[in-house]
């Protein structure tokens, strides 16, 4: 494996490339790059969808359980279709799943901090909670800002990402050089 790598060191820096320049897109240009990611999401459930049909059809042919592939693969279209028809409707729905999360999340956390009782540290569980809670609802109430910042990790996630694979495939490339010359 090792080999494989150190020979096509360059691989992985074109990955990093590509991975920093999604970075900075996300930065540069957070609302092109919002609608490819819906663009995507909906490419793939709809590729997923009819994958699980035609999953559902030979299974169908075997005399097996056909239905759940079948109705999975429909709700993928369906999703898919969707997300092309209303991208913006999906990206709030997006948000507002993510916004449902911190809430509950949150809830828990100060529940099990109170579960906790005079342990070490059940304050910070109780303050995580809290910080969920109140991420969840400034999203609710400012779903906009709440999309930007998604994009803008994505964007930090994506460089940092880059950044390492590009020091990784420098120093096989380094590795290579020494084995070959």
């Amino acid at each position: 494996m090792r080999t494989v790598l150190t020979r096509n060191w360059w691989a992985l820096a074109l990955r990093g490339i590509f991975a920093i320049l999604l970075g900075l897109a996300a930065f540069v240009l957070p609302g092109v790059t919002l609608a490819v990611l819906v663009a995507l999401f909906g490419a793939y459930a709809v590729v997923d969808g009819v994958l699980a049909i035609i999953a559902g059809v030979r299974a169908a042919e075997r005399h097996e359980r056909w239905w759940s592939p079948v109705l999975k693969g429909l709700a993928g279209i369906i999703a898919g279709v969707l997300a092309f028809i209303w991208p913006a409707l999906t990206v709030l729905a997006l948000l507002y799943l993510i916004a449902g999360w911190a809430i509950v999340t949150g809830v828990l956390e100060i529940v099990a901090a109170v579960h906790l009782h005079r342990a070490h540290g059940e304050w910070l569980l109780i303050l995580n909670g809290v910080l969920s809670i109140l991420f969840g609802l400034f999203v609710i109430v400012w779903p906009g800002a709440g999309v930007l910042t998604l994009v803008w990790m994505i964007g930090v996630y994506a460089i940092v990402f880059g950044a390492v694979l590009l020091v990784l495939a420098f120093r096989l490339r380094n590795l290579h050089r020494l084995q070959t010359g």
